[in-house]
């Protein structure tokens, strides 16, 4: 029986997907049995952009079945690309789309995390209109919600999707495998365009310097220099006690957060709804980031037709110091964005200060007061991101120092 490999999804209900299946041969050129939802339309581009991708790995003879069911270009690349690797033909060559320009928009530390929605890395069809839901972040998962037969083919497609896929302006997150394994994802994102690496299940600041280690050679390879951040998992009893360690391992960590169902079952308990078994976890990551100068992350709430229960949530983890939270479905995205924002007391308690420190600042005085009471410099960092939060959410006009009102 002649050698064959397939790669990707085929059936009635898979869509934005396709499935290949290449027996390469000794003679007879390219057999190419191709089937398209959208051949009426596409075919003739879908079957030279099948050969394009065999040619270009070498193949010259084989029989080859396609089958398509709305998958965009980038999505065939790695399908194709993963059935090759498969057979051990792709002579370590990589089959890149190009880069849309809508795709190389930068990052900054600053930025807001409220809310980060977790897409499985191997379905193109939750990524595609994803961004459109006003994620502050998309995380392109390789991890847990891929089955261990298709993380090769997920590494491909979230290669693919990060030069390809437009997230609108989100930030670009990748969640890893756990280390070691993560480390040799890392090269099909790094080189990518990505801005945030998840390290999941983190318990070592060494863990994190081994990811740092890994990115730095990689774009020196590629003759690459731009910045990556990094968001570690804690999800561990030990992870939790090394919450600092790991916070401050890297210049380049910039969140740290907390996966609480893999915690629970690390320390012997069940995950409950008033969360006292997570609270200690929890109030160290948040005070582990402080320390740290970085922003902590809460969990998800799994539950995605509570929005009430997932509301109380949110204000719950900002009452205990989080900056955002995890999403796994796009409706629970406006409900963290909303309930992050700051509130009518916050916003002119900031205002205040903010005025305060402005008016100090042009005087020439180092010490800041508001009525008798002094102000320390992290009130008015902090005072400063609220009247931003308040202004990103439209609860402030951007003429506020003119008498413009926030919006209740």
């Amino acid at each position: 029986m002649d050698k064959a490999a397939e790669a990707g999804r085929k059936g009635q209900d898979v869509r934005s997907d396709c499935w290949i299946k290449i027996t390469p041969k000794n003679t007879g050129g390219i057999q190419l049995n191709s089937n398209s939802k959208v051949g009426a339309l596409f075919g003739k581009s879908i079957e030279k952009l099948v050969r394009d991708g065999l040619d270009f790995f070498g193949i010259i003879n084989a029989s080859v079945e396609f089958e398509d069911r709305g998958a965009l270009p980038f999505v065939i690349m790695a399908r194709l690309e993963c059935a090759v690797r498969r057979l051990n033909l792709d002579n370590g060559k990589e089959w890149l789309p190009e880069i849309r320009e809508c795709c190389s928009y930068e990052t900054t530390r600053e930025r807001f995390r409220r809310s980060r929605l977790y897409l499985p890395g191997n379905e193109a069809k939750f990524m595609l209109n994803a961004g459109l839901h006003k994620p502050d972040g998309l995380i392109l998962d390789l991890e847990d919600s891929v089955a261990p037969s298709e993380k090769d083919a997920a590494q491909l497609m979230v290669r693919n999707a990060l030069r390809q896929v437009d997230f609108y302006g989100a930030e670009r997150m990748v969640r890893i495998n756990q280390i070691s394994q993560g480390l040799d994802d890392l090269k099909y994102i790094a080189p990518h365009n990505v801005h945030v690496i998840l390290i999941p299940k983190c318990e070592s600041g060494d863990q994190v310097r081994q990811v740092d280690a890994e990115i730095e050679s990689l774009l020196k390879q590629k003759n690459l220099n731009h910045k990556i951040l990094y968001m570690p998992i804690v999800e561990s009893a030990l992870g939790a006690i090394k919450a600092y360690e790991i916070a401050s391992a890297s210049p380049n960590v910039v969140a740290l957060t907390i996966g609480l169902e893999d915690y629970t079952a690390d320390i012997g308990t069940q995950r409950t709804l008033e969360g006292k078994e997570s609270f200690w976890a929890r109030s160290q990551v948040v005070n582990a980031a402080r320390a740290a100068g970085v922003q902590p992350i809460d969990t998800v709430f799994s539950d995605v037709t509570d929005m009430d229960g997932l509301r109380e949530s949110v204000y719950e983890a900002k009452s205990l110091g989080f900056d955002g939270k995890g999403c796994i479905h796009p409706r629970q995205i406006q409900v963290i964005n909303e309930s992050f924002a700051p509130q009518e007391i916050e916003i002119d308690k900031a205002k205040k200060i903010v005025l305060a420190f402005e008016k100090a600042e042009s005087k020439g005085l180092g010490v800041v007061s508001l009525g008798s009471k002094m102000i320390d410099p992290p009130v008015v960092k902090r005072a400063l991101q609220t009247i931003k939060l308040a202004l990103d959410t439209g609860k402030l006009e951007p003429n506020w120092r003119e008498g413009g009102e926030h919006h209740g």
